[in-house]
């Protein structure tokens, strides 16, 4: 019993700082974010097919490249690694912007006259609460929203801008 009460308050808190951190990178990122929440909104198909596609291909490379390092020797392996590296950290990177923007469109539709701040917040609570969800939340929402998230942000950066 007292595994279980360790096992949800560590998940309270992992849920906590995620929410925080999704909040920054929200606050921090706006534009991208917005963009990012518009591609998810208007084009949520899109988004996860893009998404999809891009993490089965960089993923593969990077699988590779750590799979051929292990076999070679202390200089390749570096060689070999640092790539692999830069990729998983880049995918990372835009995962965040954009979970971001994917809390911030759940945010806007379940609570439409809130500010954009608590929108934003019971977002990301509601997103880390339904992502862990057993069954459903870890094989069905999660990857869907990773993959959406990611390929709205790929969107993003080539969309033109309009002028202000």
């Amino acid at each position: 019993m007292n595994d279980l009460y360790r096992f949800v308050f560590i998940s309270l808190l992992v849920a906590v700082g995620i929410t925080a951190y999704l909040l920054v990178i929200g606050s921090t990122f706006i534009n991208r974010v917005d963009k990012a929440k518009n591609n998810l909104s208007k084009m949520p198909g899109r988004s996860f097919l893009l998404g999809l596609v891009n993490f089965l291909f960089f993923g593969v490379i990077s699988l590779v490249l750590i799979l051929i390092s292990e076999n070679a020797g202390q200089v390749i392996k570096v060689i070999l690694l640092l790539p692999a590296l830069l990729i998983i950290l880049t995918f990372t990177g835009l995962l965040s912007l954009g979970l971001a923007g994917q809390t911030q469109t759940i945010g806007k539709y379940l609570l439409p006259n809130h500010s954009t701040f608590q929108q934003a917040l019971w977002g990301s609570i509601i997103l880390c609460l339904g992502c862990a969800l057993p069954i459903a939340g870890w094989f069905l929402l999660l990857p869907y929203t990773a993959l959406a998230s990611f390929g709205a942000i790929i969107i993003s950066f080539f969309q033109k801008t309009s002028p202000a």
